[in-house]
């Protein structure tokens, strides 16, 4: 299985403050899953992060595998946009990160599913 890590759960596992998060996280880390987050992610994470945090997520970081954004990410997520940005208010970063979830066929790990109406994508429990 491959799961793309939304921001709102890297923001939990970084702070471990979410048993149920860190058991899950746990649980994942030690399985033969792929683990993906996006460049997207990375800079809501870093545009957040105190100094104090920059090491915890430069390892965190260095743990997982980061999907590419590509024109054919680009193109998706822009039809994305087209679609549920006015019925649903999906904002670029968040059509990028499920068109990255649907090219790498990943499962998006997040609390915000509100965020995400795309009907061809799949979510971890």
């Amino acid at each position: 299985m491959t799961i793309l890590v939304d921001s709102d759960i890297l923001i939990e596992v970084s702070r471990g403050r979410d048993r149920d998060i860190l058991l899950k996280w746990h649980e994942l880390s030690e399985s033969d899953s792929a683990i993906l987050y996006s460049p997207v992610t990375a800079a809501e994470l870093w545009a957040g992060a105190h100094a104090r945090e920059y090491d915890a997520l430069e390892k965190l970081f260095r743990s997982l595998h980061c999907a590419a954004i590509d024109n054919e990410t680009g193109r998706l997520a822009g039809d994305c946009l087209r679609q549920y940005r006015k019925s649903h208010g999906v904002e670029l970063g968040d059509a990028l990160i499920a068109a990255a979830a649907v090219l790498n066929r990943a499962n998006l790990w997040t609390r915000n599913r509100k965020h995400y109406p795309m009907k061809e994508l799949r979510f971890f429990d």
